[in-house]
């Protein structure tokens, strides 16, 4: 087991610069988030990647804002530039729940305190320092900033906000994962470019600035709607949201423009997606894999949960419509080679308390390892946000062969005793049937796999919600595949004499939900003898096709208008059909199922006990499947 020294983690303090003998630092990194030196923590990445071409690098974690700021002063000016970022989560989803409540504690900070960020950390560090320090540059990056680089909602406030670019008066902001904007940026400034002129970096974000007024408009700009036309119209907010979804996932992509305050915000299109070497290249770095040594007697919820896991890739082409990944990692694959996987967990099984267990090896999907188009040409024009929505593309290749791979050789490995896969698994692809056999021979051998060799006693799945109206505007596929998926894990677990549990998640409130759907999703869950734990109220989060609709009231893609439940009554009018089974619901459910006149979804849900559990409604997916005609 390897011995570390405090030289072994970037420096953060004056006393840990001293030791490396630094007189001056390149860059500086101030994150919102507790330094914990592991390539899934994002100040770690670009602190290792700066450090890779021979940076001097410094890495201040969770800066105290409210004293006289001496965290921001203690290590000077950076040569280069302040880098910026809230952490690993938007700031204000992770200080408050659904209903707008702090939560009591923060995953990403020692011992879990909740009060060691601001409320919009990246606004709030930025300002300080361009309070301090007006002529030296910053660099803003991270999930907090990808999700806030266009004109978007805010829960928090109920209301439009125009670029964080402006709040944060950040001179480059960085969307996405940053490894390659990040290079070409240092490699300009080397170069003696000024910030000023890196106006044409992909996957980077800037106001243009009077200096640069005279700079362009390319043939194929697009043009969005300014910000104070969204303020007056939201119908021009929701045709704003589909061009940005589609840039944003698109290999050639367009440059985006957006006025606010007279002023330009220009949005460069992304890069391509990673390559393997690239991906490789990030991952390979020499993290210590462990938390800074000052945070020795502390336990950092968030490490805790990932210190035994290993993530294989990058990005999602789900496109589900509650969710950020696209908007950050984007819909194509960076997948690792099994060469940079397996030298991973030889790091991890040398790990201090390592048991022979691995919590996780995925990524934001499980397993979309490896998967891309058949023809890149074919993806290179695409526009849709999904590769699996309404239907799996007939281009996609999904072939789990080099994922079934992956897992039989860490399973093979001999210091492994198991390997969970602790990542959300699309079942869709696993059920679905290609035009090559052998697609299909991987995709079972995958399930058998998974499901023998590699839950931990619980899979947890997200099929959302048991409504087809609700899931299609979820971008999520029919309850259907769930029962033939359950069929699936039932008999693989029979055959093997085991007694593995299925967790599904369900969200409740969400655009299109109502409370007559909650209802149907408790009565058709409660057959399968589930109380349902992993559950959530939708939370508005910004820059995703479900915030659009709650704020807009309009589906972006359609125009149509969408129902949402936006009031506090209106959310636990759903949420309560999730806690059917507990006395204190119960009275306030017959009222409901009394006012929606649907007496048989209350004779279900409290009928005897000693009355089947298999017993349905007869019309329950009639009256379902009448409902989403009409509405369509």
């Amino acid at each position: 087991m390897k011995q570390y020294q405090l030289t072994d983690w970037l420096p953060t303090t004056q006393k840990e610069v001293d030791l490396r003998g630094w007189s001056e630092l390149d860059v500086i990194l101030f994150s919102g988030d507790a330094y914990i030196d592991h390539p899934a923590f994002g100040a770690a990445v670009i602190g290792r990647l700066l450090e890779s071409m021979g940076l001097k690098v410094a890495i201040i974690p969770q800066p105290n804002w409210r004293d006289d700021l001496r965290d921001f002063k203690k290590l000077g000016k950076p040569k280069l530039f302040f880098g910026v970022t809230a952490g690993a989560m938007d700031s204000m989803i992770n200080h408050y729940t659904a209903n707008k409540r702090l939560r009591s504690n923060d995953a990403y900070t020692p011992d879990g305190r909740n009060d060691m960020r601001p409320d919009r950390t990246s606004v709030v560090y930025c300002n300080i320092l361009k309070d301090i320090y007006p002529e030296v540059p910053i660099l803003l990056g991270g999930i907090e900033a990808s999700l806030r680089r266009v004109t978007h909602y805010d829960y928090w406030d109920d209301k439009l906000h125009r670029s964080i670019l402006f709040d944060t008066k950040a001179d480059l902001l960085v969307y996405g994962m940053g490894e390659k904007p990040l290079e070409t940026v240092v490699r300009s400034l080397q170069q003696g470019k000024q910030f000023s002129e890196l106006v044409d970096i992909p996957q980077t974000s800037y106001v243009q600035k009077e200096a640069q007024s005279t700079v362009y408009k390319l043939e194929n700009d697009i043009a969005l709607f300014s910000h104070e036309e969204c303020l007056k119209d939201k119908l021009k907010q929701a045709k704003n949201f589909k061009i940005v979804e589609q840039q944003s996932n698109m290999m050639q992509a367009s440059r985006i423009v957006q006025e606010a305050d007279g002023q330009k915000c220009i949005i460069n299109p992304p890069y391509p997606p990673m390559t393997e070497s690239e991906i490789d290249h990030s991952f390979d770095l020499p993290y210590t894999r462990l938390p800074h040594p000052k945070y020795s007697k502390k336990t950092i919820p968030a490490f805790e949960m990932i210190k035994f896991s290993v993530n294989i890739h990058r990005g999602c082409f789900g496109g589900c419509a509650f969710c950020t990944i696209s908007a950050h990692q984007g819909k194509f694959i960076a997948s690792r080679s099994k060469k940079s996987i397996m030298k991973e967990i030889d790091a991890v099984v040398q790990m201090p308390d390592f048991k022979g267990y691995l919590s996780d090896l995925g990524g934001p999907s499980a397993n979309m390892y490896a998967m891309k188009g058949l023809d890149e040409e074919i993806c290179k024009k695409c526009k849709r946000p999904s590769c699996v929505h309404p239907n799996i593309c007939k281009n996609l290749n999904t072939n789990h062969a080099p994922l079934l791979d992956i897992y039989r050789s860490v399973r093979n490995h001999p210091k492994i005793k198991k390997a969970f896969i602790g990542s959300g698994i699309r079942y869709d692809m696993m059920l679905h049937r290609a035009d090559d056999n052998k697609v299909n021979k991987a995709a079972a051998e995958y399930t058998k796999e998974l499901i023998e060799n590699h839950v931990s006693g619980r899979l947890k799945i997200a099929p959302e919600h048991t409504s087809d109206k609700v899931l299609y505007t979820m971008r999520k596929p029919s309850f259907k595949l769930f029962y033939q998926f359950k069929q699936e894990f039932d008999r693989i677990n029979k055959n093997k004499g085991l007694n593995q549990q299925l967790i599904p998640y369900f969200i409740s409130s969400h655009p299109s939900s109502t409370e007559l759907d909650m209802a149907e999703l408790a009565a058709e869950t409660k057959p399968l003898g589930f109380k349902l734990e992993q559950i959530q109220d939708f939370t508005p989060s910004p820059m995703t096709l479900a915030t659009e609709i709650y704020y807009t009231g309009f589906h972006p893609y359609t125009l149509e208008k969408v129902y949402t439940a936006r009031t506090k009554e209106q959310k636990l009018a759903q949420h309560q059909f999730f806690f059917w089974y507990d006395p204190k619901y119960k009275s306030q459910i017959i009222k409901t199922l009394d006012k929606l006149k649907r007496g048989d979804l209350k004779d279900l849900l409290f009928m005897s006990k000693n009355a089947s559990r298999s017993e349905k409604p007869a019309n329950l997916n009639t009256n379902r499947k009448g409902r989403n005609n009409r509405r369509k």
